[in-house]
C-alpha cells in the first residue's frame, strides 16, 4: 500500500525540523565545550606560571612541567604531555588577564589559539585574532594567511603603532574594516598558470577563469561585478578592467591591470574611472569608490610623491610565481621600516 503523499511530506518536514534542532544543539554543545576547555587550559597555564615565577630558575620550571605532565597523564590519560602544558603556559603568558581570555575563547577554538599564541608581535597577533573572528577562518586558513605573510602585506602594517592600535580597536569593537586592512602589496597570483610572457588581456582572462581563488587572495569581502566595464566620457569610451564591490567597505573597487612598471600617468586614468563611478554608479549609502592598480613592479618614491591615498587609489605589485619566502620576508620588513621612518619624517 502506497503512503499518502501528504503524510510523506509531513514526515519529511518533521524530520527536517528535528534534524535542524539536533544540529543546532550539537553546535551549541561544541561551542560550550571548546570555551570551557580553553578556559581550563588558561587556568592551568596561569597556575604553572605563578608557581614557576616564585622560583625563577629555568631548570626548576622544566622539572615542574615534566613531573606534572607525568602525574596528570597517570591520573587522566593522554592529552597532558609536556608539550600541552607548555601550550597552556604560553597561553597564560600571552594573555595575562582573564578578561582578554574570555573574549578570545568564546569565538576561537583551542586550535586557533595554539597558533596565535606563538606570534610574538602583539599588534600582528591582534590583527589575526580580529580577522579570524570577522571572517570566521578555519585553522587551516589562519595558518595559510600567516604563512603567506598577510599582515606584512597589508598597508596597516606600515603605519605607526598608534594608528595600527586604533584601527584594530575599531575592527574589534565595531567590525569596522578600513582600506589599510583590506588591501595588500604584493598579491600572490601564482595559481593563474601564466607563462613568462603574457598580455594584460591574458592576465585578465586568467583572473576570471580562477575568479574564486583570486577573490580568496583579494579578501573574502570582494564580490565580482563586471569585466571591461565601458564608461563614456565626452563621446570617448573607456574600459575598467575589473570591477568589484567590497561588502564591508561598502564601496566599488575598480581594478586596473598593468603588465609593466607603474607609471605616473596611471594615476590620472584611475582618477577618471573613480570620478565617473562616483557620479554615475555609486548607490545611496555607499562609500566613494576605491581604485587598485595592479602592476608588475613599482617605484615607492613615485607612489609617495603622487599622494595616491588622497585620491583613494592603491598601487600594488602582483607575483605570478611564489617568491622565496625568506627573501620576501626580508623585503617586506625593510619596506615596513622604511614606510614608518618616512612617516616620522613628515611629523
Amino acid at each position: 500500500m502506497n503512503e499518502n503523499p501528504a503524510h510523506s511530506l509531513a514526515k519529511n518536514q518533521l524530520f527536517g525540523e528535528i534534524s535542524t534542532l539536533i544540529e543546532q544543539s550539537r553546535l551549541q554543545v561544541a561551542v560550550v565545550v571548546n570555551s570551557a576547555m580553553s578556559m581550563l587550559y588558561w587556568n592551568i597555564g596561569d597556575c604553572i606560571n605563578r608557581n614557576i615565577l616564585q622560583n625563577k630558575r629555568a631548570e626548576y620550571g622544566k622539572e615542574v612541567i615534566a613531573s606534572l605532565a607525568k602525574q596528570l597523564t597517570e591520573q587522566y590519560g593522554q592529552g597532558w604531555s609536556e608539550k600541552q602544558l607548555r601550550h597552556c603556559l604560553r597561553f597564560a603568558e600571552t594573555f595575562p588577564t582573564i578578561k582578554i581570555v574570555s573574549a578570545v575563547q568564546r569565538q576561537l577554538s583551542w586550535t586557533h589559539i595554539k597558533t596565535l599564541i606563538y606570534i610574538d608581535d602583539p599588534l600582528k597577533r591582534e590583527f589575526y585574532i580580529e580577522m579570524c573572528k570577522l571572517e570566521k577562518w578555519s585553522t587551516r586558513t589562519l595558518e595559510d594567511r600567516i604563512n603567506s605573510m598577510l599582515y606584512e602585506r597589508t598597508a596597516i602594517s606600515k603605519k605607526p603603532e598608534t594608528t595600527i592600535e586604533n584601527e584594530l580597536e575599531s575592527l574589534k569593537n565595531e567590525n569596522k574594516l578600513t582600506p589599510d586592512i583590506v588591501f595588500k602589496d604584493p598579491y600572490f597570483l601564482d595559481f593563474l598558470g601564466l607563462k613568462d610572457t603574457y598580455s594584460e588581456k591574458d592576465l585578465e582572462s586568467a583572473i576570471l577563469s580562477e575568479l574564486q581563488r583570486t577573490i580568496i587572495e583579494l579578501g573574502s569581502g570582494f564580490a565580482f561585478v563586471a569585466r571591461q566595464k565601458r564608461i563614456t566620457i565626452d563621446n570617448d569610451d573607456y574600459y575598467i578592467d575589473l570591477l568589484f564591490f567590497h561588502r564591508q567597505l561598502k564601496c566599488l573597487v575598480a581594478i586596473d591591470l598593468k603588465i609593466d612598471k607603474f607609471k605616473a600617468a596611471y594615476k590620472g586614468q584611475m582618477e577618471l574611472y573613480l570620478r565617473w563611478l562616483e557620479k554615475y554608479d555609486m548607490q545611496e549609502g555607499e562609500n566613494p569608490p576605491v581604485g587598485l592598480i595592479l602592476c608588475a613592479s613599482k617605484n615607492q618614491e613615485h607612489i609617495e610623491l603622487l599622494q595616491l591615498d588622497k585620491s583613494n587609489i592603491r598601487v600594488a605589485e602582483y607575483l605570478t610565481k611564489l617568491p622565496d619566502m625568506k627573501r620576501l620576508e626580508q623585503k617586506l620588513y625593510a619596506v615596513i621600516e622604511q614606510a614608518r621612518n618616512n612617516l616620522r619624517d613628515y611629523e
